[in-house]
């Protein structure tokens, strides 16, 4: 009985999981307003009652979306987070940011970034969704400078949070300027800012 119930336990994880990245992938192409639950059917081919089974209803679908978005973004990011305890660390991080952005040829913005306009501010609960990602991604970055101060290389009046959010504010900012003028170089820009704005808080 235990084994069947595992095996239940992972195929239920598996086609939940199948759901999520149909509809994930259905919102970066179409948008959150453009996605329905008829189109995941017809992409997985469910049933309706599967996907009722996984999903409470179509507001319950996007908010998950929000999640796998979000760990999306973290995940490509790789170990590249778990060194912004440095200056080298963070010029790495922003290197690879603008690296994206080349590769993409400025195009698609940042993932998480691009559902606030849509969702935000007619579902509550999707905009604490959103908020929540940011949180996670910025977390990395304001344990890092908080190591930094520990050790000493950040002034003792530097306030981690602070930089941090500063810091994404400039990211965000980089992207969005990256994506609707297709230039690289708008991040490029905002992260050299946010380097300097960080340089200021080195003991």
């Amino acid at each position: 009985m235990a084994n069947g119930y595992a095996h239940a336990t992972a195929k239920g994880r598996a086609t939940r999981e199948r759901f999520l990245q149909a509809a994930a992938e259905l919102v970066a192409k179409k948008g959150a307003a453009g996605m329905s639950l008829d189109d995941v059917r017809a992409r997985t081919g469910a049933s309706r009652s599967q996907l009722y089974h996984y999903f409470e209803d179509r507001d319950d679908l996007i908010r998950a979306v929000i999640g796998v978005t979000t760990d999306a973004v973290i995940d490509a990011q790789g170990d590249l987070l778990d060194h912004l305890d440095s200056w080298a660390g963070i010029d790495r991080w922003f290197d690879s940011h603008v690296q994206v952005q080349l590769e993409r040829h400025a195009a698609g913005g940042c993932p998480i970034g691009s559902l606030v306009g849509q969702l935000a501010e007619h579902d509550a609960a999707a905009r604490a969704a959103i908020a929540a990602g940011f949180e996670r991604w910025e977390a990395h970055l304001r344990d890092g400078l908080t190591r930094m101060k520990t050790r000493g290389k950040l002034r003792e009046d530097a306030d981690p949070a602070a930089l941090a959010t500063a810091t994404m504010a400039s990211l965000q900012g980089g992207l969005l300027l990256t994506q609707v003028r297709r230039d690289p170089r708008q991040l490029r820009i905002a992260l050299n800012a946010a380097r300097a704005n960080l340089r200021l808080a080195a003991a």
